[in-house]
């Protein structure tokens, strides 16, 4: 027969009794406190190393109070104070963000209307060449040479729509009050018939690319009678 273990009597173990177990945790999980042996005292319980621990502090350096610091703003450090709201937090970095899209917009306006600017100036260097072949069709308008259906009026009506195209547009009219800045005065003549300085005959036509001026207009201007 196999041989049966004894308990520490000698006797059979107890198939239905029940495994004892002891919590020998210091720390009662319900109460959070100290247990203490039957009998023995708190001081005794915690020997002589836990009477006599010490506290030690182990929150940030002042190295790393400095470190943290970088990485956060006035404004951050004021609201971990206590200085100020999440909600003033939140209206400040609202208007930071409104300000930098502002500034944003307008940088990017400005450099579009760079842009524009630079393009206008290429296209008018391009088609200065081509100013005096505009300024013989024109004259040659004005001596009626450019017949309508003749090939010559064909050629001409295709280089002006091409350069059109490109953004060229023709000013200077008689009947134009004169200024300065866009025309040319090659001579002045008093007329009774204007009460300010009009332009009376389009010698050479002004040319504009967008707001880029390409030539100014040289043209005759009549000035009021004194």
């Amino acid at each position: 027969m196999p041989h049966t273990p004894k308990g520490p009597e000698g006797d059979q173990p107890d198939e239905n009794e029940e495994p004892v177990i002891r919590d020998k945790r210091r720390i009662d999980p319900e109460t959070g406190k100290v247990r203490h042996p039957e009998g023995g005292s708190e001081a005794e319980s915690s020997g002589p190393d836990l009477a006599h621990e010490e506290l030690v502090d182990v929150g940030p350096s002042d190295t790393d109070a400095d470190e943290l610091g970088n990485f956060l703003s006035d404004e951050d450090l004021d609201l971990l104070s206590g200085q100020s709201t999440a909600e003033q937090l939140a209206a400040e970095r609202l208007a930071d963000l409104q300000r930098v899209t502002a500034e944003y917009a307008n940088y990017r306006k400005r450099t579009e209307a760079n842009r524009e600017i630079e393009r206008e100036r290429a296209v008018g260097e391009t088609v200065k060449g081509l100013l005096p072949v505009l300024d013989d069709l024109d004259r040659a308008e004005k001596h009626g040479d450019l017949e309508e259906g003749s090939a010559f009026t064909t050629i001409a009506a295709k280089l002006r729509t091409s350069v059109e195209r490109l953004g060229l547009k023709p000013f200077g009219a008689v009947g134009d009050p004169f200024d300065p800045q866009i025309h040319e005065a090659i001579f002045q003549q008093p007329s009774p018939d204007v009460e300010t300085d009009t332009v009376a005959d389009v010698v050479e036509t002004g040319y504009v690319v967008g707001s880029t001026l390409v030539r100014v207009a040289k043209v005759v201007v009549s000035v009021p009678q004194h």
